[in-house]
């Protein structure tokens, strides 16, 4: 049986302080708008949980699942340009 004592160093040479990086923030930032559409999509679906779904209501969830749709397509085309290299 190997002992870890001598990786324990390593393993908390960085201890973690809570917060996110600047990197997470930008990811976060970045999939902000999907992010938003899915809360908008929730909150339509959990608006007909107790109630029968009205004509309104499906509008409501379909152009709320639509909006996070284009969300997602926009940012799948966002992530492909900048692995390309942004050549458009």
């Amino acid at each position: 049986m190997k002992s870890i004592a001598a990786l324990q160093a390593v393993v908390t040479a960085n201890p973690f302080d809570g917060e996110p990086s600047d990197a997470e923030l930008d990811a976060i930032e970045q999939e902000l708008p999907l992010i938003l559409a899915e809360v908008d999509l929730l909150d339509a679906q959990i608006m007909t949980l107790d109630r029968p779904v009205t004509e309104l209501d499906e509008r409501r969830i379909r152009r709320a699942h639509n909006r996070v749709m284009a969300a997602r397509q926009d940012l799948t085309n966002r992530a492909s340009r900048a692995q390309s290299g942004g050549a458009a």
